[in-house]
């Protein structure tokens, strides 16, 4: 079986459900996506497929060998997920996500999180700042660096203002909510990292 699944963020809802309580969930949509290519244990040293997601100038038309010549030209994003099993896929194939994954399930999803630009202590770490007043001048400053032991050096580790965002997060026992298999889009319960239209891994929690 395909460890995981690769998709884009459509962005976040909410689903009523037969209880009467709403659930906050984000749509995933995992359709489009292609076998480029299969890597063997015997040729590669590892078992995994290649799969790639089709540019919308290009969906809705049958698989074509031709693309392979040309990968960037008709896919705008290639990743690899690992094989677990004797399960086989064939190039052109697409994934079945009722095979994968199914309501209820626990998920761990993997993405970038959005960027935020060069951002100070208050926001990049939750720093509380200085007083409103009173004559108070730190402001929304960092405050006092290190101490004399110290000899004015900066310890590395010391949270200081830089670039925020953009980096690689895991949210953990997420659960599926429901799917949509006309439309392969998965609903997961609550936010997930990244804007919309960002790739996202989906893989069953261990």
């Amino acid at each position: 079986m395909i460890s995981g699944l690769w998709g884009k963020k459509i962005g976040m809802s909410q689903i009523f459900q037969e209880d009467g309580r709403v659930v906050p969930v984000t749509a995933v949509d995992v359709s489009h996506w292609y076998v480029t290519q299969v890597k063997t244990a015997d040729r590669d040293g590892y078992v995994a497929v290649q799969v790639g997601l089709l540019r919308p100038r290009h969906q809705g038309k049958d698989f074509s060998r031709e693309w392979l010549k040309s990968l960037s030209k008709y896919f705008a994003a290639l990743r690899e997920v690992r094989v677990n099993g004797d399960e086989v896929f064939e190039v052109g194939s697409s994934i079945d996500v009722a095979k994968v994954l199914s309501s209820g399930d626990a998920l761990d999803v993997i993405g970038t999180t959005i960027g935020k630009g060069f951002q100070g202590v208050v926001k990049r770490y939750g720093h509380s700042g200085g007083r409103a007043s009173h004559g108070d001048k730190l402001g929304r400053g960092p405050g006092s660096l290190e101490g004399m032991r110290r000899s004015g050096r900066v310890r590395k580790g010391r949270k200081l203002p830089g670039h925020m965002g953009v980096a690689r997060q895991t949210i953990r026992n997420l659960r599926v909510v429901a799917i949509d298999q006309d439309v392969n889009v998965v609903f997961v319960k609550g936010s997930l990292p990244g804007k919309a239209d960002s790739l996202v891994f989906m893989r069953k929690s261990e």
